[in-house]
């Protein structure tokens, strides 16, 4: 069976929504820090914290994408974007965007960790309320 986790892009975030550009891009800096990090290290860190390949297909165009692997403890995760409406303590109702993070039935313990991994990082950068796999939330964002 299939698990998700969940980014929120919250009111209290630094922006209220993402393309899937832009999250390929986040994908582009962790690769490009933990390169960074593995030459001061001298040790091939990259393909260690990054072993995926970003791909997307003609039907998930803008929509979502998945890391795929080749390695022995890793084959897929995906991602994609949406929005959902949310009502505030007012009573109001709103759009709200969030990112979906799917470990599909073929996903190994490693992508779960990675998966975990990843969230972590977009849920700081982008200061969003994450809602783990296991059901708790992490908020990176300044609280009232």
């Amino acid at each position: 069976m299939s698990a998700n986790a969940y980014i929120k892009l919250v009111p209290s975030s630094l922006q209220q929504t993402i393309a899937v550009d832009e999250l390929k891009s986040l994908f582009s800096y962790y690769k490009e820090i933990t390169t960074k990090t593995g030459k001061q290290l001298d040790w091939e860190y990259d393909y260690s914290a990054f072993p995926y390949e970003i791909k997307e297909t003609e039907n998930g165009k803008g929509k979502w994408f998945y890391l795929h692997s080749n390695h022995d403890r890793y084959h897929a995760i995906l991602l994609g974007i949406d929005q959902e409406k949310v009502i505030t303590e007012d009573g109001s109702e709103h759009e709200q965007t969030y990112i979906q993070v799917t470990l599909p039935d073929s996903a190994t313990f490693g992508d779960k960790g990675k998966a975990n991994e990843f969230c972590k990082f977009i849920a700081k950068k982008l200061n969003g309320e994450l809602h783990l796999f296991n059901g708790r939330i992490m908020y990176y964002y300044k609280r009232k």
